[in-house]
């Protein structure tokens, strides 16, 4: 059998001589896109059985079938990290979504703050963005993304141990850092919009026992870029790269 280089996430379960029938989306993509015939190697993963070697059994226009073969890595899950960010324009929100995925946040929620531009996201589209980049980037597992809610509202029910790591633009080019001896606890990052935060909103924050402000730098990021920032301070100090 060829060595499969194509990789499909995909939502049946997933086991040796399992049968996986595929959408009519995935068999365009595998057989229209990819030109991949009866016999072909592909690599599938479900977010929570590793990724496993299949090879297609059936290839018709509209749909098919795959048989699992043989497991090739394990499950691999990022650590407990949310990303709260405020959407901005199409592209840039993308971008966030996918690099959010490939960094390892466990889930992504879009926030509407009180200088937030965009008033609705796509939550499929931005889901299917997630999927697409955790094929790309040999992950096994997808982040939820979450409906667009307000910042307000989701503070309000802040779970009392998960910690949040404000990254505050005011505090650019001041020294600050993550609190220590945190690394078991579940955590989240919020970015804030290209406005900033609001006076009421940085008193909700401060006024949270879990809120860690902290400065990415001496400059001031742009939403996209300070996201990928974020999550890479926080891998460092406190992820899965130590």
């Amino acid at each position: 059998m060829k060595k499969a280089k194509i990789r499909l996430c995909v939502n049946q379960a997933l086991g040796e001589g399992q049968t996986v029938p595929l959408s009519r989306e995935q068999a365009h993509y595998l057989f229209s896109v990819m030109r991949l015939r009866e016999g072909g190697a592909v690599l599938v993963f479900n977010g929570r059985d590793g990724e496993w070697r299949a090879r297609v059994v059936q290839a018709g226009r509209r749909d098919g079938h795959l048989q699992v073969e043989l497991r090739t890595a394990d499950q691999q899950d990022p650590p407990d990290l949310w990303l709260l960010f405020a959407p901005i324009k199409k592209a840039r929100t993308d971008f966030i979504v996918e690099k959010a995925t490939e960094l390892g946040a466990a889930r992504i929620l879009p926030v509407q703050t009180e200088f937030t531009n965009a008033e609705r996201v796509r939550r499929d589209r931005l889901q299917a963005h997630a999927v697409e980049a955790a094929e790309q980037c040999n992950g096994t597992f997808v982040p939820e993304v979450c409906a667009l809610q307000k910042l307000d509202n989701l503070l309000s029910a802040w779970p009392g141990n998960r910690q949040l790591m404000f990254c505050d633009e005011a505090l650019a080019g001041r020294s600050s850092a993550l609190a220590g001896g945190l690394a078991k606890a579940p955590w989240a990052i919020l970015i804030g919009p290209e406005g900033g935060f609001s006076d009421t909103e940085r008193l909700h924050l401060s006024r949270l026992p879990v809120s860690h402000p902290v400065s990415l730098g001496p400059r001031i990021l742009r939403a996209d870029t300070a996201a990928v920032a974020a999550l890479t301070v926080w891998q460092q100090a406190l992820g899965d790269w130590q």
